[in-house]
């Protein structure tokens, strides 16, 4: 995977925690450095952990299954994609919760990676440096996450449908492109 397609992989993955944000920072108001940190941090880590942690369930099985990797790889992207979309609400109510502590956060975490450990389990069969991905991943949703805090503090949830959509799409190309490659 060429270092454009990880940070398109990475972005797309970040859609989810970049939406949640969002609705986060209009129901926060007012937020400032620790909100942009702490939501960051969390969906950041999150999504660097999930990939790590698919990727040594999928290292189990990528023996078996090493030939019929690009295969899975476009079914998972693919269905995560279309996912996605179908999640890509313009109307979604902002999330109501202003507090940013664990007992709220991980909930939040948790449910926006779910998608990256898939993705992680793709990456072993495809025999991708997980340290690389799993940073690269952590990094851009931190970035992310914490620039979803601070447009949804201004802006509101106007992108949100924007984001859900470009992410899905962009997850299901590289799905097809992975497809197509294959040798």
């Amino acid at each position: 995977m060429s270092a454009f397609e990880l940070l398109m992989l990475a972005v797309s993955l970040s859609m989810d925690a970049f939406a949640v944000s969002v609705c986060k920072g209009l129901s926060t108001g007012r937020a400032g450095r620790a909100e942009y940190f702490k939501a960051g941090a969390w969906f950041g880590g999150a999504q660097a952990l999930m990939p790590a942690v698919g990727y040594f369930m999928g290292i189990r099985l990528a023996d078996i299954a090493d030939r019929w990797a690009h295969i899975f790889s476009f079914v998972m992207l693919s269905a995560i994609g279309l996912d996605m979309l179908k999640n890509a609400a313009p109307d979604a109510a902002p999330a109501g919760e202003k507090s940013m502590t664990a007992a709220v956060m991980l909930p939040l975490a948790a449910a926006t990676s779910i998608d990256a450990l898939a993705v992680g389990v793709m990456l072993a069969f495809l025999r991708e440096n997980i340290l690389v991905a799993a940073g690269v991943i952590g990094a851009v949703t931190f970035l992310m996450s914490a620039a979803g805090i601070k447009l949804g503090s201004v802006f509101g949830t106007r992108y949100k449908y924007g984001a859900e959509l470009s992410g899905g799409v962009t997850l299901i190309a590289l799905g097809v492109k992975i497809l197509l490659s294959y040798k």
